[in-house]
């Protein structure tokens, strides 16, 4: 049975175009879907920290065997920001112009994201925290405040445990690092489970995502967004285009999925760690405070835990001001 070609412009559809095939389902063009990366058009990464007061500029470095992509600005101590997935630096976007009067601020694209390499491994939040303690020693600095959001906090609790001569004060953004309790996820929500994170499962999938998603990312980065956003239009239609963009080829795909694969070696990884000592804050949502507050004691010797309510996961982006102000308060 022939599949026509724009009906593969929905997953589902994907789907049944691979099995009907037996073979690799190529991206969707936006002139065949019509719409299947649509939204305004992006502008690129230098556009857009130019667009941001606060002398921001997009540069990229070599270290540790991966080219990542930056954007700094702001004088100050350093404060490294971390992204999570489906973004990239332009998750921060809300909140660095006012960290960037008191901060030399640093938000790194992760490997894997947006304009940073995408090698075909080391994607444990070990090997991708030593990427950021290399860059931070390239950039000229012993120490830094760092923080990360979602995937970028598990980064950034890597490098605080592994690197604690660098680590200043840490911050985690409503996640923590992988650990037994991940394994304990259930495949099928139970009834009235507000919370199902089943892309943690669909990013274990080798090679799939990447054929469905190539080409129709902007389908995905809406349903995460209006899932776990209160008020969705914090995130704009740019704003979701740029994500969109940034998730849009088999490679970048790829990327985001291997921070997921990983998880079985972070989860061996935090079984060998002690806990840090660098004074930690957790800032989360209501739904996950509980969770942190549990957890961040057994991690770290020094730590206090902060709720942020009337939001959802994205908080950054949802509630900034909020975040600003929880940051300056901690990192001083």
């Amino acid at each position: 049975m022939s599949l026509g070609r724009r009906n593969a412009m929905t997953l589902g559809a994907g789907a049944i175009a691979l099995a009907a095939t037996g073979g690799a389902v190529p991206p969707v063009s936006a002139a065949e879907t019509g719409q299947a990366e649509r939204g305004p058009a992006v502008p690129s990464d230098a556009e857009l920290a130019r667009s941001l007061p606060g002398g921001f500029t997009s540069r990229h470095a070599e270290v540790n065997g991966v080219r990542l992509h930056y954007v700094s600005g702001g004088s100050g101590e350093p404060l490294v920001l971390l992204p999570g997935w489906p973004q990239t630096w332009w998750e921060y976007r809300k909140v660095m112009p006012a960290l960037a009067a008191r901060y030399r601020v640093i938000v790194v694209d992760l490997r894997g994201m947006g304009g940073s390499g995408k090698p075909a491994s080391g994607y444990d939040k070990k090997t991708m925290a030593r990427d950021v303690r290399e860059l931070v020693r390239a950039l000229g600095h012993d120490r830094v405040n760092i923080a990360g959001h979602d995937v970028g906090a598990m980064i950034a609790f890597s490098f605080a445990v592994n690197h604690p001569e660098a680590t200043r004060r840490l911050a985690l953004l409503d996640v923590t690092h992988p650990d037994d309790s991940y394994y304990e996820f259930r495949m099928l929500p139970q009834p009235g489970q507000a919370f199902f994170p089943w892309w943690f499962a669909f990013n274990q999938v080798q090679g799939l995502p990447e054929q469905l998603v190539s080409g129709r990312s902007r389908y995905l980065v809406d349903w995460i967004f209006d899932y776990l956003l209160v008020d969705k239009s914090a995130i704009g239609d740019r704003d979701r285009a740029v994500y969109a963009k940034a998730y849009s080829s088999p490679d970048a795909v790829r990327g985001g999925n291997s921070w997921y694969q990983t998880f079985g070696q972070d989860i061996e990884d935090h079984r060998t760690y002690g806990k840090v000592t660098a004074p930690t804050l957790g800032l989360a949502h209501s739904a996950f405070h509980p969770r942190m507050n549990q957890v961040l004691p057994t991690q770290a010797t020094d730590v206090r835990v902060a709720e942020l309510t009337g939001t959802g996961h994205y908080f950054v982006e949802e509630r900034p001001a909020a975040v600003v102000g929880h940051l300056t308060g901690f990192f001083g």
